[in-house]
């Protein structure tokens, strides 16, 4: 998998998945991208998503970013971000999360 975010400067951060005997410890190439742009002070604007592997007759929900990840698209991204993806096509971001989960901070006076 591959993946790449275009920030709001028009850089471009790639990033790729790193797979591990313990399937836990793994981390998809989307969250890779958004982390790293983030970490170099960068705003992601938009995500792209790339199945490398894909046989042609995969299934286009194989090719589909995670939950995990499009939780965290959710919340590093606009919610009008478009993220395109291989052999799917283009989606904003709240039609692949419509229902995101949100922890609201209460008030602390």
């Amino acid at each position: 998998m591959g993946a790449a975010v275009r920030c709001d400067d028009g850089s471009v951060i790639d990033g790729c998945n790193v797979e591990n005997a313990s399937y836990g410890l793994s981390i998809c190439a989307e969250r890779v991208a958004l982390f790293t742009a983030i970490s170099q002070g960068k705003q992601p604007i938009e995500l792209a998503v790339s199945c490398i592997d894909a046989q042609s007759d995969a299934a286009p929900g194989s090719q589909m970013p995670c939950g995990a990840c499009r939780q965290v698209m959710q919340e590093l991204l606009p919610s009008k971000a478009k993220v395109s993806i291989d052999g799917v096509g283009t989606r904003q971001l709240e039609q692949l999360l419509p229902a995101p989960f949100e922890l609201r901070q209460p008030n602390i006076n």
